[in-house]
């Protein structure tokens, strides 16, 4: 595609600092812009009342009582009375937390799965996403490609320019995000997992008139950034949620290893139950470029399809390979479904690739499916 030169200048400004520089995650600016159209507006219900008001400073009330006393309304006021007041109001223990194994992160949130789900989507719309897709019965959201503003840089050029002109200036990253939420393993709760994927724009051409994306490793540090901020966003401190994710970034030891039988067979071993375990394939499932098209649980099946990045709204140039075009010449097809089977073996969980038949899957794809899904899992 051709772009103009001052597109291209900032493309080229944009990489170059991201390659010089590393953003804390206390320091990450997040301003997201959609690459489609413009975020709708959110609407109220029809049927959201209105927060009550802070009644520290109200008089009290002495229709019908006679005369207030001082010593009668401080005894209303006291913290006894005000605790047993809103003990059917406030929860008694946090509403959201952040839980760990592995490299993986998610958050455990009070609440059905379907109770959270709007506002989930309110939190991405809010925070500059358009929903691309939604599917309430798989417990997927996934959101469509955005760009994020706080990447491109101050001054200079666009600081003459002014604000008038900034639909000029983009950046050569684009991220998305997929939500999914699982039934917790406590009752009442919900585990949110947040993956995230990215694009990178390069140039292709002597002129540097022609760009091409390609696909970018996920972040982790973003993915974490976004659960900190969907804590605070469902009633968290922000700076018990800092911590939380802080305290989450501490080395774990290894929970999972690669077995392989004479015959070529592979087997994932992870050091977990099978629920966490199950949840845990799924997030990896999502970051390294499969979709769930279905799963079975009962019986530890996710039904898979791969998703090649020039199917997803980008080209992808052969030429350069990262982790997720590790594929190469002998990618799996998009339309072929592969079967993950998590089987619950006590004090470990295995997992396997099996062929549509229902066999153990011995090919070079299916090395390379437990490959990843052991890189995630570890």
């Amino acid at each position: 595609m051709k772009y103009a030169g001052l597109r291209l200048t900032l493309c080229t400004i944009t990489v170059v600092l991201a390659g010089c520089s590393t953003i804390g995650l206390e320091s990450k600016k997040i301003d997201y812009k959609s690459a489609g159209a413009k975020v709708p507006t959110l609407e109220i219900p029809p049927d959201l009342t209105s927060p009550a008001r802070d009644d520290r400073f109200a008089v009290p009330d002495t229709v019908g009582k006679g005369t207030a006393t001082f010593s009668a309304y401080s005894g209303e006021r006291s913290p006894q009375a005000l605790a047993q007041q809103q003990s059917d109001i406030l929860p008694q223990v946090d509403k959201a937390r952040i839980e760990r194994s592995g490299t993986q992160r998610w958050l455990v949130v009070a609440g059905t799965p379907d109770k959270l789900w709007g506002q989930i989507k309110d939190f991405w719309q809010e925070t500059g996403f358009l929903i691309k897709l939604e599917l309430p019965e798989a417990g997927v959201m996934e959101t469509d490609w955005a760009e994020n503003r706080a990447k491109i840089p101050e001054g200079g050029l666009r600081g003459i320019l002014g604000k008038a002109l900034d639909s000029l200036y983009s950046t050569a990253e684009r991220d998305k995000f997929r939500t999914r939420l699982e039934s917790g393993t406590e009752p009442g709760t919900t585990d949110i997992f947040i993956s995230h994927r990215g694009m990178y724009e390069i140039f292709v051409s002597e002129g540097k008139d022609q760009t091409k994306w390609q696909p970018r490793e996920p972040d982790p540090e973003l993915e974490a950034e976004m659960l900190r901020r969907l804590m605070v966003r469902f009633g968290s401190d922000k700076k018990r949620a800092d911590a939380q994710i802080a305290a989450a970034r501490e080395k774990p030891a290894e929970r999972a290893k690669l077995t392989r039988s004479s015959d070529g067979t592979g087997t994932l071993e992870v050091q977990e139950s099978f629920d966490r375990a199950w949840r845990r394939v799924g997030l990896s499932l999502d970051r390294v470029g499969f979709t769930v098209e279905d799963r079975d649980r009962s019986k530890g099946l996710y039904f898979v399809r791969y998703v090649d990045p020039e199917s997803d709204g980008f080209k992808k140039d052969d030429g350069l390979l990262s982790k997720l075009a590790f594929w190469k010449d002998n990618k799996p097809n998009p339309k072929t479904k592969y079967r993950i089977f998590v089987k619950d073996d006590g004090a470990l969980t295995t997992v396997q690739v099996l062929s549509s038949e229902g066999g153990v899957d011995q090919s070079e794809t299916s090395k390379k499916i437990l490959n990843l899904l052991y890189d995630q899992l570890k």
